[in-house]
Protein backbone atom coordinates (compact mmCIF):
# COMPACT_ATOMS: atom_id res chain seq x y z
CA UNK A 1 0.00 0.00 0.00
CA UNK A 2 1.36 3.44 -0.90
CA UNK A 3 2.40 5.71 1.97
CA UNK A 4 -0.11 8.46 1.09
CA UNK A 5 -2.98 5.96 0.79
CA UNK A 6 -2.08 4.31 4.08
CA UNK A 7 -1.89 7.65 5.85
CA UNK A 8 -5.29 8.66 4.50
CA UNK A 9 -6.81 5.34 5.55
CA UNK A 10 -5.40 5.62 9.06
CA UNK A 11 -6.47 9.23 9.48
CA UNK A 12 -9.95 8.50 8.15
CA UNK A 13 -10.22 5.53 10.46
CA UNK A 14 -9.21 7.58 13.49
CA UNK A 15 -11.25 10.67 12.72
CA UNK A 16 -14.46 9.52 11.10
CA UNK A 17 -15.82 7.69 14.07
CA UNK A 18 -15.12 4.49 15.72
CA UNK A 19 -16.92 2.85 18.55
CA UNK A 20 -19.76 0.87 19.96
CA UNK A 21 -19.81 -2.85 20.62
CA UNK A 22 -20.95 -6.43 20.21
CA UNK A 23 -20.48 -9.75 22.01
CA UNK A 24 -23.46 -9.56 24.31
CA UNK A 25 -27.16 -10.15 23.68
CA UNK A 26 -28.95 -8.13 21.00
CA UNK A 27 -31.81 -6.01 22.23
CA UNK A 28 -32.83 -3.61 19.42
CA UNK A 29 -32.62 -3.01 15.68
CA UNK A 30 -32.36 0.25 13.74
CA UNK A 31 -35.50 2.10 12.64
CA UNK A 32 -36.19 5.07 10.39
CA UNK A 33 -38.28 8.23 10.45
CA UNK A 34 -38.95 11.28 8.22
CA UNK A 35 -39.36 15.04 7.65
CA UNK A 36 -40.21 18.14 9.72
CA UNK A 37 -42.56 20.09 12.00
CA UNK A 38 -42.07 23.11 14.30
CA UNK A 39 -43.33 25.12 17.33
CA UNK A 40 -41.58 25.22 20.68
CA UNK A 41 -43.98 23.35 22.95
CA UNK A 42 -44.12 21.06 25.94
CA UNK A 43 -44.31 18.00 23.70
CA UNK A 44 -41.04 18.93 21.99
CA UNK A 45 -39.36 19.69 25.32
CA UNK A 46 -40.54 16.37 26.76
CA UNK A 47 -39.23 14.46 23.75
CA UNK A 48 -35.85 16.17 23.96
CA UNK A 49 -35.67 15.31 27.66
CA UNK A 50 -36.45 11.66 26.91
CA UNK A 51 -33.81 11.50 24.14
CA UNK A 52 -31.16 13.12 26.34
CA UNK A 53 -31.98 10.69 29.14
CA UNK A 54 -31.23 7.77 26.77
CA UNK A 55 -27.75 9.03 25.82
CA UNK A 56 -24.92 6.84 27.07
CA UNK A 57 -23.13 8.34 30.09
CA UNK A 58 -19.63 7.05 30.88
CA UNK A 59 -16.20 7.91 32.23
CA UNK A 60 -14.20 5.46 30.09
CA UNK A 61 -14.91 3.19 27.15
CA UNK A 62 -12.87 0.34 25.64
CA UNK A 63 -13.91 -1.49 22.48
CA UNK A 64 -12.53 -3.81 19.82
CA UNK A 65 -13.92 -3.75 16.27
CA UNK A 66 -13.40 -5.58 13.02
CA UNK A 67 -13.39 -2.78 10.45
CA UNK A 68 -13.43 -2.33 6.68
CA UNK A 69 -11.89 0.95 5.50
CA UNK A 70 -12.45 2.14 1.95
CA UNK A 71 -11.14 5.21 0.15
CA UNK A 72 -12.29 5.31 -3.45
CA UNK A 73 -11.56 1.86 -4.87
CA UNK A 74 -8.99 0.99 -2.19
CA UNK A 75 -10.33 -1.22 0.62
CA UNK A 76 -8.60 -2.72 3.67
CA UNK A 77 -9.67 -4.90 6.60
CA UNK A 78 -8.20 -3.98 9.99
CA UNK A 79 -8.94 -4.36 13.70
CA UNK A 80 -9.42 -1.30 15.88
CA UNK A 81 -8.81 -1.18 19.60
CA UNK A 82 -10.43 1.98 20.93
CA UNK A 83 -10.23 3.60 24.35
CA UNK A 84 -11.96 6.80 25.36
CA UNK A 85 -11.63 8.97 28.44
CA UNK A 86 -14.76 11.10 28.37
CA UNK A 87 -14.17 14.70 27.24
CA UNK A 88 -10.39 14.17 27.33
CA UNK A 89 -8.98 11.73 24.80
CA UNK A 90 -9.66 9.05 22.19
CA UNK A 91 -6.89 6.44 21.80
CA UNK A 92 -6.87 4.05 18.84
CA UNK A 93 -4.58 1.15 17.94
CA UNK A 94 -4.92 -0.17 14.37
CA UNK A 95 -3.76 -3.70 13.65
CA UNK A 96 -3.56 -5.32 10.24
CA UNK A 97 -2.79 -8.88 9.11
CA UNK A 98 -1.41 -11.25 11.77
CA UNK A 99 -2.18 -8.75 14.54
CA UNK A 100 0.75 -6.45 13.71
CA UNK A 101 0.09 -2.87 14.86
CA UNK A 102 0.08 -0.62 11.78
CA UNK A 103 -0.68 2.65 13.54
CA UNK A 104 -1.63 4.31 16.80
CA UNK A 105 -3.56 7.56 17.27
CA UNK A 106 -4.36 9.91 20.12
CA UNK A 107 -7.09 12.52 19.62
CA UNK A 108 -7.79 15.25 22.18
CA UNK A 109 -10.02 18.35 22.01
CA UNK A 110 -6.94 20.30 20.83
CA UNK A 111 -4.74 17.90 18.87
CA UNK A 112 -4.32 14.81 16.71
CA UNK A 113 -1.26 12.55 16.99
CA UNK A 114 -0.68 9.61 14.68
CA UNK A 115 2.16 7.07 14.45
CA UNK A 116 2.44 5.12 11.18
CA UNK A 117 4.55 2.11 12.18
CA UNK A 118 4.60 0.61 8.71
CA UNK A 119 6.31 3.67 7.25
CA UNK A 120 8.19 4.96 10.32
CA UNK A 121 6.51 8.38 10.24
CA UNK A 122 4.28 10.41 12.55
CA UNK A 123 1.78 13.24 12.30
CA UNK A 124 1.27 15.94 14.92
CA UNK A 125 -1.62 18.24 14.00
CA UNK A 126 -4.08 20.62 15.67
CA UNK A 127 -7.63 19.29 15.94
CA UNK A 128 -8.61 21.57 13.06
CA UNK A 129 -6.85 19.07 10.76
CA UNK A 130 -10.10 17.06 10.86
CA UNK A 131 -11.67 19.76 8.66
CA UNK A 132 -9.96 18.15 5.67
CA UNK A 133 -12.50 15.37 6.19
CA UNK A 134 -15.45 17.11 7.84
CA UNK A 135 -17.25 20.42 8.40
CA UNK A 136 -15.81 23.05 10.79
CA UNK A 137 -18.89 22.47 12.98
CA UNK A 138 -17.45 19.04 13.89
CA UNK A 139 -15.60 19.08 17.21
CA UNK A 140 -14.13 16.59 19.66
CA UNK A 141 -17.53 16.03 21.33
CA UNK A 142 -18.97 15.21 17.91
CA UNK A 143 -16.48 12.37 17.50
CA UNK A 144 -17.11 10.99 20.98
CA UNK A 145 -20.86 11.06 20.42
CA UNK A 146 -20.69 9.24 17.09
CA UNK A 147 -18.31 6.65 18.48
CA UNK A 148 -20.73 5.46 21.16
CA UNK A 149 -23.98 5.97 19.27
CA UNK A 150 -25.05 9.17 21.04
CA UNK A 151 -26.74 12.16 19.43
CA UNK A 152 -24.42 15.09 18.73
CA UNK A 153 -25.26 17.43 21.66
CA UNK A 154 -25.61 20.62 19.59
CA UNK A 155 -28.31 18.99 17.44
CA UNK A 156 -30.67 18.32 20.34
CA UNK A 157 -32.27 21.75 20.43
CA UNK A 158 -35.82 23.12 20.45
CA UNK A 159 -34.86 25.23 17.42
CA UNK A 160 -34.82 22.04 15.33
CA UNK A 161 -37.81 20.73 13.37
CA UNK A 162 -39.44 17.55 14.72
CA UNK A 163 -41.54 15.06 12.77
CA UNK A 164 -43.08 11.84 14.17
CA UNK A 165 -43.67 8.75 12.04
CA UNK A 166 -44.84 5.40 13.45
CA UNK A 167 -43.30 6.03 16.87
CA UNK A 168 -39.98 7.26 15.45
CA UNK A 169 -38.77 10.86 15.23
CA UNK A 170 -36.82 12.88 12.66
CA UNK A 171 -34.97 15.93 14.00
CA UNK A 172 -33.67 18.32 11.34
CA UNK A 173 -32.27 21.82 11.05
CA UNK A 174 -29.09 23.72 10.41
CA UNK A 175 -26.06 24.63 12.49
CA UNK A 176 -24.48 27.61 10.72
CA UNK A 177 -23.78 26.22 7.22
CA UNK A 178 -24.20 22.59 8.34
CA UNK A 179 -27.52 20.91 7.53
CA UNK A 180 -28.40 17.96 9.75
CA UNK A 181 -31.00 15.27 10.23
CA UNK A 182 -31.18 12.76 13.07
CA UNK A 183 -33.39 9.68 12.99
CA UNK A 184 -34.46 8.59 16.49
CA UNK A 185 -36.04 5.19 17.15
CA UNK A 186 -39.08 4.52 19.37
CA UNK A 187 -36.59 3.67 22.14
CA UNK A 188 -35.05 7.19 21.79
CA UNK A 189 -31.73 5.84 20.46
CA UNK A 190 -30.10 7.42 17.40
CA UNK A 191 -30.34 5.20 14.32
CA UNK A 192 -28.96 7.61 11.73
CA UNK A 193 -27.06 10.91 11.62
CA UNK A 194 -26.81 12.94 8.41
CA UNK A 195 -24.62 16.04 8.12
CA UNK A 196 -24.01 18.07 4.95
CA UNK A 197 -22.46 21.33 3.82
CA UNK A 198 -23.39 21.82 0.19
CA UNK A 199 -21.20 24.88 -0.38
CA UNK A 200 -18.13 22.87 0.69
CA UNK A 201 -19.18 19.64 -1.05
CA UNK A 202 -19.15 17.76 2.28
CA UNK A 203 -21.51 15.10 3.61
CA UNK A 204 -21.39 12.52 6.36
CA UNK A 205 -23.87 9.73 7.04
CA UNK A 206 -23.60 7.51 10.11
CA UNK A 207 -25.98 4.55 10.46
CA UNK A 208 -26.27 2.67 13.77
CA UNK A 209 -27.48 -0.94 13.55
CA UNK A 210 -28.05 -3.97 15.78
CA UNK A 211 -28.21 -2.48 19.27
CA UNK A 212 -26.80 -4.48 22.19
CA UNK A 213 -26.26 -4.36 25.93
CA UNK A 214 -22.72 -3.49 27.08
CA UNK A 215 -21.98 -2.92 30.77
CA UNK A 216 -25.63 -1.94 31.39
CA UNK A 217 -25.66 0.48 28.46
CA UNK A 218 -27.52 0.13 25.16
CA UNK A 219 -25.56 1.02 22.03
CA UNK A 220 -25.05 -0.09 18.42
CA UNK A 221 -22.73 -2.96 17.55
CA UNK A 222 -22.57 -2.01 13.87
CA UNK A 223 -21.68 1.52 12.73
CA UNK A 224 -21.53 2.31 9.00
CA UNK A 225 -19.99 5.64 8.04
CA UNK A 226 -19.96 7.24 4.59
CA UNK A 227 -18.09 10.52 4.09
CA UNK A 228 -17.77 12.65 0.96
CA UNK A 229 -15.47 15.68 0.80
CA UNK A 230 -15.59 16.99 -2.77
CA UNK A 231 -13.95 14.19 -4.80
CA UNK A 232 -12.87 12.11 -1.76
CA UNK A 233 -15.14 9.25 -0.75
CA UNK A 234 -14.45 7.35 2.46
CA UNK A 235 -16.40 4.45 3.98
CA UNK A 236 -15.82 2.96 7.42
CA UNK A 237 -17.76 -0.14 8.47
CA UNK A 238 -17.25 -1.19 12.08
CA UNK A 239 -18.46 -4.37 13.76
CA UNK A 240 -17.65 -4.51 17.44
CA UNK A 241 -16.69 -7.77 19.09
CA UNK A 242 -15.96 -6.38 22.56
CA UNK A 243 -17.02 -3.38 24.65
CA UNK A 244 -16.66 -2.24 28.27
CA UNK A 245 -17.50 0.94 30.12
CA UNK A 246 -15.96 2.51 33.21
CA UNK A 247 -13.02 0.13 33.49
CA UNK A 248 -9.68 1.79 34.24
CA UNK A 249 -7.69 2.24 31.02
CA UNK A 250 -4.18 3.20 29.94
CA UNK A 251 -3.49 5.36 26.88
CA UNK A 252 0.18 4.74 25.99
CA UNK A 253 1.51 6.98 23.25
CA UNK A 254 5.04 8.03 22.38
CA UNK A 255 6.83 8.77 19.11
CA UNK A 256 9.69 6.29 18.61
CA UNK A 257 13.13 7.74 18.00
CA UNK A 258 14.07 7.78 14.34
CA UNK A 259 10.49 8.42 13.11
CA UNK A 260 10.14 11.30 10.65
CA UNK A 261 7.32 13.84 10.38
CA UNK A 262 4.71 12.76 7.82
CA UNK A 263 2.45 14.86 5.56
Amino acid sequence: MKKSTLNRLLIACCLLTLVSCAAKKHVLVARKADSAAKPLDNKKSSKLEAIRAKQVNFNTFAGKAKTKLSIGNNSNDVTLNIRIEHDKKIWVSITAILGVEAARALITPDSILLINRLQGVYLRKPFSYVYKFASPEVNYKTLESLLIGNAIPELLTENADFADTNGSTAISGNLHELLYKLLIGADFKVTQTNLSNESQGQSLQVVNNTFIQATNRVMPSQIDIASVVKDKKIQVNLHYTKADFDVQQEYPFSIPSGYEPGK
